[in-house]
């Protein structure tokens, strides 16, 4: 007689009423302590005493969690591709341009300079912040770019980002502060074409 496997059930894998909550507390630990690359969704589901699949199936994917554990507004790694794969000489326009708006709502721009200010003085938090980045903004371009320097290329996309960030929403500089967002696309948007396939 054969031994019959268990037929796996359809639907949310078994787990607590808090398990939501725990995942996430789990995620902060397990994050702060590897950094994003380190952490893998198995040891995040041991820490929190849940099966894997639980965790998939609450927040799909590593990236997915960890923006929502450290409260990323933003989710390149799922918008920035399809802005990369458009139209190619439009690519700085239209990368500046959805940061930009993005950033205008005024609750995303609460969260980004929230998390800008902590990763900027936090041992803890800017590595995981440039972790992040690094696997799902900065290589996710660099793979598209297919050219022999493109994460440095990436990796100065970033910068210039960043650092319009920063001047505008953080440090308020007045000029960039006050800029409308069409004038800051108009200016930035070549440079950031440049760094990508100039």
């Amino acid at each position: 007689m054969t031994e019959q496997r268990p037929v796996r059930r359809r639907g949310r894998p078994k787990g607590g009423s808090d398990s939501r909550e725990r995942i996430i507390a789990a995620a902060v630990h397990e994050f702060g302590e590897q950094g994003y690359d380190g952490a893998t969704v198995r040891s995040i589901a041991a820490r929190a005493g849940v099966d894997s699949a639980l965790v998939h199936h609450y927040f799909g994917t590593k990236a997915d969690l960890f923006a929502e554990a450290v409260g990323i507004p933003l989710r390149p790694d799922v918008d920035v591709p399809a802005i990369v794969a458009g139209p190619r000489d439009e690519v700085g326009d239209r990368l500046v341009r959805y940061v930009l708006e993005a950033f205008e709502q005024p609750d995303i721009r609460r969260r980004g300079v929230m998390l800008m200010r902590t990763a900027i003085g936090s041992r803890v938090t800017a590595p995981l912040l440039a972790g992040f980045l690094s696997r799902e903004l900065i290589g996710r371009i660099a793979r598209t770019l297919g050219v022999p320097d493109a994460e440095l290329r990436a990796t100065l996309v970033a910068s210039q980002v960043s650092g319009m960030l920063l001047t505008r929403y953080v440090l308020r500089i007045a000029p960039i502060a006050a800029a409308s967002v069409d004038e800051l696309v108009r200016r930035i948007g070549p440079t950031v074409q440049r760094y990508l396939f100039d």
